[in-house]
């Protein structure tokens, strides 16, 4: 295991050289690993620099600490390090509309993996989110609403990475419909006056008629003010 020169970091060689150790040895999620001395001793530096490694690998959910158990490997959520920084508080209006326009085009290529995978049973829950939501006009729901209903389409397609993400970018859909409700608004408006808004009810239908090619239309249109708002900014 000892370490070749590097212009990287230490900590970044010992932390790459792990994950081949862990590879080349095929441990699987369960599997204990060496304690920090042993590691230490067999990668020839001090205890800290593995133990400041091993902290970057358990951040990233690949290692599970347990009282007098050690460590042992643990399968890394696809998303979970993706969960820390995407807050909208510190990220800037690029990556704020990078997310959102990677959400649009997420939520209209799964289109088929809704009708692929559906259900009577999604069918009938999506009909009490319906019956329950919270629409404030012009295509503006309660956040709750707006969460509930695209979530269960993200669970409809049967990808966990897809749902996970969902819950992550939600409160940068929050976000963006707050800072840039005075111009998203009117373009709702003007939307409406041309009989293109695309409600969540519009989208039920067409899912409920197992109708797939109407669907993916209505949910390009659902996010068109985005889209025009985006478009936008990027002429400006």
């Amino acid at each position: 295991m000892k370490l070749q020169d590097n212009p990287i970091t230490l900590v970044d060689q010992v932390e790459d050289r792990l994950l081949t150790y862990f590879k080349e040895k095929n441990l699987k999620c369960g599997d204990h690993i060496p304690n920090e001395n042993n590691l230490a001793e067999a990668l020839g530096v001090a205890r800290s620099v593995v133990r400041e490694a091993l902290s970057r690998l358990k951040m990233m959910g690949m290692i599970n600490t347990r009282p007098r158990k050690g460590m042992t490997l643990t399968e890394p959520s696809i998303l979970g390090g993706m969960k820390r920084v995407v807050d909208p508080r510190i990220l800037g209006e690029d990556a704020l509309f990078d997310i959102l326009g990677f959400r649009i085009a997420l939520e209209i290529g799964s289109a088929s993996d809704i009708f692929l995978n559906i259900t009577q049973k999604d069918i009938d829950e999506l009909r009490e989110i319906i019956k329950f939501g919270i629409q404030f006009g012009n295509n503006q729901y309660a956040p709750i609403s707006e969460f509930s209903f695209h979530a269960k389409l993200y669970e409809i397609t049967g990808n966990k990475t897809i749902s996970q993400f969902q819950g992550i970018i939600h409160p940068v859909m929050l976000f963006v419909k707050e800072k840039f409700k005075d111009f998203l608004e009117p373009i709702n408006i003007q939307l409406s006056q041309n009989n293109l808004l695309v409600t969540h009810t519009d989208l039920f239908e067409l899912i409920e008629k197992r109708d797939e090619a109407g669907y993916k239309q209505a949910i390009e249109n659902h996010f068109k003010v985005y889209k025009i708002f985006m478009n936008s900014r990027n002429r400006n």
